[in-house]
């Protein structure tokens, strides 16, 4: 959509004096003096919440037509005209009704839904930083504030955190001095990154994570956030790591703590006999070094013991399902995007949530499991004392008594089996709210979100590349207003890297019966609460049983929307499909491209080398066999991303010369893919 400069607004950070800087470094230790003042008081103090829309390109969006005045009823969709008719008679009124399930998109329920996306942690505060220690080694608090105080008040899009010591971390060395390149937003005057939360309570800091830590971002030039967008170059393994308990999130990589030696550690197994658990150190070093093999940007959702971190999503989320990489969210509300915003808080921020299915979905009792993830708590009141069984242990310090796991989350019917509709059972949800409205909030509010406009200079270009578009078969898939023809596409049809397909069957095998609880019932839940089955039939069976390699154990991969593409380079579920802006160059001979620098190619040649992906670039490469033939070799010659199994192979899609386009037709449909903004200028016609 072409943009009216009239309604363009300069965000830009004003100009910081030296005078000025020296008084906001000043701010920064003084903040930094009251925090250490204050831990030894009961007292409540919260930084890092919801960004006034001003901040944001938001205002000058076009954005996506979720209705104020329409429901969705577990994930059937009812518009404002329907709505309005159904409401006017006592069975339409049932239907549209809290007990049912139904969910009202009002002005509340996007403010509720923005808030939370901003700002709810769900509790994960006290995991990431009681038993985790993601703040608790080289990077911690003093490390961090050092960091933003060097900011003097601008904005960063990679925060730079210095190491104050040397230390080695999964078997590498990093000197004192070392600058690292964290990838985390900072917005101008901030005193803490986008996406996280500080809480300082009953004389502890604690340090959350939010939606907005991966699915927001900040423009690099005026520092204004771009709602929805992915953070595309946070290093949330490179932070992980330097945590002082990562071996906690063990089931985020390869690593099976059952072998690894035992160590000094003892504990009561589940055979009620003393034993003891793997070593500490040795775990703690082994996950490390895998997590220091994922790439910016990306993160493993799976939980089931393969290093496989897929590419970070955008949250342009409307008529965008299914969703996840292998389309693994397809039922429940907004067609499976609150099942999504439900796994971030359960499998994806609290290993203790996985407890009570571990043997059946990994293979390791439960009292192996919790000891392993308690041994080496960062906070000693989380510690697992020397001989207890661990799920005892954990009873008595779990934050959240009554209900299975650290963070804020309610027993769906049928747990400790997990369902189509919350993959472990579980469901992020806060005391004092309706079951479900906090996630529904988010899912209605990311369905309103779409990408900035772009100014449109040649739009006879995009005519030309949307006529390709339609010639060379992507329309096929990427079909529709929003590119998605909502399928999923097996492995070993679509060719692209293995390994990432499959691994949510070990989930699948744990489940039942898609149910949960009407939206008119508060938690915490009262004794016997009312149940609903979850209607699984919204997504084709195929499509579903695809997405956990249930009746083809390859799995599948989704067909994703291409709304916002200039925003989300690297391309395809592992990032691997990225150049930077200088590794092609056009051939004087024959005008076709080539590579001119083969050291930033794919993954290992930019955000690997802390070089951001060119969008143009990497969708030549994604388009062009030779390129990215170029490409793939050179991520699997990269040791880490061997190990991450990142690659960008398949989608063997080609539009270049030996499938019959000329170089301008490439350029051209690379022109049409980089204009789907908020409203395209250009829409491609159906064959």
């Amino acid at each position: 959509m072409k943009t009216d400069p009239s309604v363009t607004i300069d965000t830009k950070p004003p100009k910081i004096e030296p005078q000025k800087n020296k008084w906001w470094t000043i701010g920064i230790l003084l903040f930094l003096i009251i925090i250490v003042a204050f831990l030894a008081y009961r007292l409540e103090i919260v930084l890092g919440k919801t960004p006034s829309l001003d901040k944001t390109f938001t205002p000058v969006t076009q954005a996506a037509p979720q209705e104020i005045g329409s429901y969705d009823v577990l994930g059937y969709a009812i518009n404002k005209e329907e709505a309005t008719r159904l409401l006017q008679t006592e069975t339409g009124s049932k239907q549209l009704s809290r007990e049912n399930g139904a969910f009202a998109v009002t002005e509340e329920t996007l403010k509720l839904g923005r808030d939370a996306f901003y700002s709810e942690t769900f509790g994960n505060e006290i995991f990431q930083t009681d038993v985790v220690g993601a703040l608790n080694g080289p990077i911690n608090m003093i490390t961090v504030g050092q960091a933003i105080a060097k900011l003097a008040g601008k904005h960063t899009t990679n925060l730079q955190i210095p190491i104050n010591e040397d230390v080695t971390i999964g078997g590498r060395a990093f000197k004192a001095g070392t600058l690292l390149n964290t990838g985390l937003d900072v917005p101008a005057n901030s005193l803490v990154p986008l996406g996280m939360r500080a809480s300082l309570t009953q004389g502890k800091l604690r340090f959350g994570i939010t939606c907005a830590l991966c699915h927001a971002t900040l423009d690099r030039e005026t520092g204004r956030i771009l709602e929805g967008a992915p953070n595309n170059d946070l290093d949330t393994g490179l932070v992980l790591a330097f945590a002082t308990n990562s071996a906690a999130m063990f089931r985020q990589t390869d690593v099976n703590p059952t072998q690894i030696s035992a160590g000094e550690h003892t504990y009561i197994n589940a055979d009620g006999e003393e034993s003891r658990l793997p070593d500490t150190k040795a775990v703690e070093d082994a996950v490390d070094a895998k997590l220091l093999t994922w790439p910016p940007g990306n993160f493993d959702s799976s939980g089931t013991l393969v290093n496989n971190p897929s590419q970070i999503p955008s949250s342009y989320t409307f008529d965008a399902w299914p969703y996840g990489w292998s389309g693994h969210s397809a039922v429940g509300w907004f067609h499976g995007l609150t099942t999504l915003n439900s796994n971030v808080h359960a499998t994806n921020s609290d290993g203790t949530n996985g407890a009570d299915a571990s043997q059946a979905t990994l293979g390791i009792d439960k009292e192996t499991y919790l000891g392993v993830i308690l041994q080496n708590a960062a906070n000693p009141a989380f510690r697992l004392p020397e001989g207890a069984k661990p799920s005892e242990f954990f009873d008595k310090i779990d934050p959240t008594p009554g209900e299975p796991a650290i963070n804020q989350v309610i027993r769906m019917p049928g747990y400790p089996k997990g369902s189509p509709f919350m993959l472990d059972g579980l469901m992020a949800s806060s005391p004092g709210y309706p079951v479900g409205d906090q996630l529904n909030g988010m899912s209605a509010w990311q369905n309103t979100l779409a990408p900035p406009p772009i100014q449109i200079s040649d739009v006879a270009s995009l005519e030309k590349g949307a006529a390709v578009f339609t010639r060379a078969g992507c329309i096929d898939c990427h079909s529709g207003r929003y590119f998605t023809n909502h399928d999923v596409i097996a492995q070993n049809e679509i060719g692209t890297q293995p390994s990432r397909a499959p691994t949510l069957a070990a989930f699948a095998k744990n489940f039942t019966k898609a149910r949960t609880y009407p939206n008119s019932v508060s938690v915490p839940l009262p004794s016997n609460p009312p149940v609903l089955d979850v209607p699984i039939d919204i997504t084709p069976q195929k499509a579903q049983q695809l997405a956990f390699g249930i009746n083809n154990p390859a799995g599948g991969y989704k067909v994703p929307s291409l709304i916002g593409l200039y925003l989300t380079a690297p391309y395809l579920h592992d990032g691997g499909v990225a150049a930077s802006a200088s590794a092609l160059k056009q051939h004087e001979r024959d005008g076709q491209f080539v590579v001119a620098n083969p050291q930033e190619l794919g993954m290992a040649g930019t955000l690997e080398q802390n070089i951001l992906p060119d969008p143009e670039a990497s969708l030549r490469v994604l388009v062009d066999r030779n390129l990215r033939q170029a490409t793939v070799a050179a991520n699997q010659a990269h040791r880490d991303l061997q190990q991450s199994n990142v690659d960008g192979s398949g989608h063997a899609y080609w539009v270049d010369k030996k499938a019959g386009f000329t170089t301008q037709e490439q350029t051209d449909l690379i022109r049409f893919l980089l204009s789907l903004d908020d409203e395209p200028e250009i829409l491609p016609s159906s064959r």
